[in-house]
């Protein structure tokens, strides 16, 4: 199903909303992070470099929109027990939380399965399949509270149709789409509604790593993308649930 990116943001739209985006501070998390907060939505800014979080904090405050809150935590050595005190910190600070936006990734190496680093590729499910899983679990206990609340998994064509030499990343991305529709099914009948999102090809360093003869400018950059995003956390996209979703290109 295809999202389109053209969606105009109404300012307050998503105020009183509290929307934990992973990977917030760069790219396409970075991106979602402004256009989110610019619909009144307090994010919740989730990234191991406090630096480029803080750099995205200022973006957002300079631009006058609703003041973000900033939570440094590597996913990669993230240990139950960091979750556990996330899930203490939104419940103690805000009571609830209405998203969860599942974007950071690594795209680890290009190469045959039978050559890949063993290191890399449980650095790769790490981030990409562990984290997610054990990010939703501490978590549904808060978006339980909310009265409408989203979970929305950022995946990628490779995760939905094979191709070779994209190794962990392309793997990780099949077991994301997995746990989102798992998740859809189990929560069907609770407030919580869960889709994945393919935000097919964009103007990032993920890109040109994965591509790099392609010229990037051909690309989309993630700020003309990110205004669906808004739309998925919106009233509007309430009935969406269990769907792979895609964004449009022009």
């Amino acid at each position: 199903m295809e999202i389109s990116t053209n969606y105009v943001i109404t300012q307050d739209e998503l105020k009183d909303k509290v929307i934990l985006v992973t990977g917030a501070n760069r790219g396409f998390g970075r991106a979602m992070t402004l256009d989110l907060a610019k619909a009144g939505a307090t994010v919740i800014m989730l990234g191991r470099d406090l630096g480029s979080l803080e750099t995205t904090y200022d973006e957002v405050v300079d631009a006058g929109f609703a003041e973000p809150i900033l939570y440094p935590l590597d996913l990669e050595g993230a240990t139950p027990e960091h979750y556990q005190q996330l899930q203490k910190d939104i419940l103690d600070n805000f009571g609830q939380l209405d998203g969860l936006i599942h974007n950071a990734g690594i795209i680890g190496t290009m190469m045959p399965i039978e050559q890949y680093d063993l290191k890399l590729w449980y650095s790769t499910m790490q981030i990409n399949v562990n984290a997610p899983f054990m990010l939703t679990q501490f978590l549904i206990p808060a978006l339980s509270k909310s009265a409408d609340a989203r979970m929305l998994f950022l995946s990628s064509s490779v995760g939905r149709s094979a191709r070779a030499y994209w190794g962990a990343y392309g793997v990780s991305k099949f077991a994301i789409e997995g746990l989102s529709k798992t998740l859809a099914e189990e929560l069907e009948k609770t407030n919580i509604r869960v889709n994945s999102l393919d935000p097919r090809r964009m103007r990032t360093k993920m890109r040109q790593i994965a591509y790099p003869a392609e010229n990037i400018e051909n690309n989309p950059t993630p700020e003309s993308m990110s205004p669906a995003v808004v739309y998925l956390m919106s009233e509007e996209a309430k009935v969406l649930n269990g769907e792979q979703l895609t964004l449009e290109l022009d």
